[in-house]
């Protein structure tokens, strides 16, 4: 009765806000908000952000080197800054999908501060560790504040003439989908445009495929954090970690309590390639779901050693095989893979939650970051992600 009471508070409060009545799909998957729109007054826009990266850039002394990555279907510059010289390689990206800022200002945050602070934190990360952060990687979908990027499927056509005669794919949007509307701008859902195969050329027997199949390369987007990952794996030997950064429904409830989830993490995304029959055995022997589960409770840990605001922290379902979203194809290449879920930012949760949010994004980032650059990473228990508590659906 509590939960429900809540879940009927939060809803009234939001209609008499913005007239947005949240309704629950029964198959949510990673970085999929399923409660309506996202509010992100208040975050960076992308005009905003190229100057705060600047500022960064020019603050840090030659700390930080701020880079034009590529750009987005409609022109806008994607871009990537590099901090640390360390060996080990950590690769961070945020706002894949435009309607979720959070992590945006909490990289930009954790940027500002790695290239400024002379604290021995701050050096031991820039020892230890190359940090590459790209902040906002759909642009054209931030300043649509939707979900899918801005590009038509005769685009696609376009850049891949083999695709002329099969099935649009799965992930494109052409329906009103969260509240937007994309039958005059269609759009598609980057996060499932990834391939586990770093060199894949699209095929046209491979559409319009399914979420639980491989994506193609069809974005400029996902192709320029591949070509990223392709480019620190060429100069490093691997990427040591990636982590993406996420929001979720505002909805969800700590398993076995009536407390709302405040931030879920996980590091599972595909099953595991040295199971019998499965698809991916060409991976097993570069697969490490023991670094991602390492990494994942250095976040928890760092986490449960804040203060009270950081609170309500759980393990995403696990129930998911998604080849097709970057944490999944760099998890299959080697990658320790941490998926950060912030609850959704609504307009019912006003500037204090929003700030909560990112600072529960930051801490969680610090403590990967100390916890790779110092080793004590390798150190934890694998075992104990599985005593994160479970999301409950």
């Amino acid at each position: 009765m509590k939960r429900i009471m809540t879940l009927l508070l939060c809803l009234v409060l939001s209609l008499s806000l913005n007239s947005v009545v949240f309704a629950e799909k029964p198959d949510t998957q990673p970085g999929t908000p399923d409660n309506g729109n996202l509010n992100t007054s208040g975050f960076l826009s992308y005009d905003e952000l190229v100057k705060a990266l600047k500022q960064i850039e020019k603050n840090s002394q030659g700390r930080i080197e701020v880079e034009a990555a590529g750009t987005s279907n409609r022109g806008r510059t994607i871009h990537k800054a590099t901090v640390g010289t360390g060996e080990k390689v950590v690769l961070i990206t945020s706002q894949i999908h435009g309607n979720e800022p959070t992590g945006t200002q909490a990289l930009v945050n954790l940027l500002q501060f790695l290239g400024s602070s002379n604290s021995p934190e701050a050096q031991k990360v820039r020892d230890e560790i190359t940090l590459v952060a790209v902040p906002q990687m759909n642009p054209d979908a931030a300043e649509k504040e939707r979900r899918g990027n801005d590009m038509t499927w005769d685009e696609v056509v376009q850049d891949f003439p083999q695709l002329a005669e099969v099935q649009p794919a799965w992930n494109y949007y052409t329906r009103t989908l969260q509240g937007h509307d994309y039958t005059q701008n269609p759009g598609f859902d980057v996060n499932r445009d990834y391939h586990p195969n770093l060199d894949y050329v699209p095929r046209a027997e491979d559409f319009p495929g399914s979420s639980s199949e491989p994506g193609w390369y069809i974005t400029p987007e996902s192709r320029i954090i591949r070509d990223i990952y392709k480019s620190l794996q060429n100069e490093y030997g691997q990427v040591d970690v990636y982590v993406d950064l996420h929001h979720q429904a505002p909805y969800y409830y700590v398993e076995g309590s009536d407390d709302l989830v405040t931030m879920s993490l996980s590091g599972k995304f595909v099953q595991d390639p040295s199971s019998p029959g499965s698809d991916y055995a060409e991976y097993a022997d570069r697969y490490n779901f023991d670094f991602s589960r390492q990494l994942n409770v250095a976040a928890y840990q760092a986490l449960r050693q804040g203060n009270s605001i950081f609170k309500n922290i759980t393990l995403y379902p696990q129930d998911i095989d998604l080849p097709g979203t970057a944490l999944g194809s760099f998890a299959l290449n080697g990658s320790g893979a941490v998926l950060f879920e912030v609850r959704g930012q609504t307009q019912s949760m006003g500037q204090k939650m929003k700030g909560q949010l990112i600072k529960t994004v930051e801490r969680g980032l610090h403590g990967i970051l100390q916890s790779v650059a110092s080793g004590e990473v390798y150190e934890i228990d694998p075992e104990a992600y599985d005593q994160i508590p479970q999301t409950d659906r």
